[in-house]
C-alpha cells in the first residue's frame, strides 16, 4: 500500500506536531510542512499541493480544524485525517459531514499512524482513479481553456480540478451547458433552478453575479431582456 509523499500537519501543540513529523520521517515521508494556525496553513495550501493533510480538530484561535478543513476542501480535493482527543457528539457530527478519510486519536503510536495513513491514502487514490475512468467515458464540454464541464457527473472543472459550487449555481451551469451556444431564457432558467418557488425578480441576476464573482473569466454571456448563454471559447 502506498503512502503519501507530501504531508501538511496543522497542530497547535508543538510536542504533538514534532512527534508526528518524527513518525512520518520514520515512514520515509520527508516532504512535511507543519503549521500552528489555520491562517498560516490556509496560505500555504493555496501555494502548493499536498498529498495529505493531518488536521487537529481543536485548533486555538478564530478558526478551528473543522472550519479550516472545509475551506481547504473548497479549494481542491485532498485526503484529510483528523487528529482527535475526546470530542463531543456535535463536534464529531460536524467532522463527519466533511467525509474525512480517517482519525488519529491521541495519544497515538507510529504503528497506528502508519495504518491510518495507508488506508486513507489508498482509498483516496482509488476514488481518483475511478473518477478519471468515468471522466474518460464522459461527455466533457470544453467551455474555455480553463473551464470544462462534465454533463454526466454534473461537475465543473477549473484548470482540470473539480470545484465545489453553490447548489443553485450548479443547476444554472448545468442548464446552460446542456444548451451550449444557445441563449436560455430567464423564464426557463428560473424554472430549472427554483421550480414553482416564489422568487424575487432579481434572484437570477444575483446568482449570475455570484458566479462571476467566484470565476471572473467564466464564459457566461448576458443577452439583455432575453436570457443567458455559455459561448465556448476555443
Amino acid at each position: 500500500m502506498q503512502l503519501p509523499q507530501s504531508v501538511m500537519i496543522v497542530e497547535d501543540e508543538m510536542i504533538t506536531q514534532r512527534h508526528l513529523e518524527d513518525i512520518l520521517r520514520y515512514l520515509g515521508i520527508n516532504d512535511i510542512e507543519g503549521y500552528i494556525t489555520g491562517k498560516d496553513a490556509r496560505a500555504a495550501f493555496s501555494k502548493r499541493d499536498f498529498d495529505m493533510v493531518l488536521m487537529d480538530i481543536n485548533l486555538e484561535g478564530p478558526m478551528d480544524g473543522i472550519q479550516l478543513a472545509g475551506e481547504l476542501l473548497q479549494k481542491r480535493k485532498v485526503p484529510i485525517i483528523f487528529i482527535t482527543a475526546h470530542s463531543d457528539e456535535d463536534t464529531m457530527q460536524e467532522v463527519l459531514d466533511l467525509a474525512p478519510y480517517g482519525f488519529v486519536p491521541k495519544p497515538f503510536s507510529a504503528k497506528n499512524v502508519e495504518a491510518v495513513l495507508k488506508v486513507a491514502y489508498n482509498q483516496f487514490l482509488a476514488q481518483v482513479s475511478q473518477k478519471e475512468s468515468s471522466t474518460d467515458n464522459d461527455e466533457l464540454a470544453i467551455l474555455s481553456p480553463r473551464y470544462k464541464y462534465s454533463k454526466t457527473l454534473k461537475q465543473l472543472y477549473v484548470d482540470d480540478e473539480p470545484v465545489q459550487l453553490n447548489p443553485k449555481i450548479s443547476i444554472l451551469i448545468d442548464a446552460l451547458c446542456n444548451n451550449l451556444g444557445t441563449t436560455v431564457s430567464y423564464d426557463q432558467l428560473n424554472f430549472e433552478i427554483w421550480g414553482d418557488e416564489p422568487i424575487a425578480s432579481s434572484a437570477l441576476r444575483t446568482l449570475v453575479y455570484m458566479l462571476r464573482k467566484q470565476f471572473p473569466d467564466f464564459p457566461i454571456v448576458s443577452h439583455s431582456r432575453v436570457g443567458y448563454l455559455i459561448k465556448p471559447e476555443v
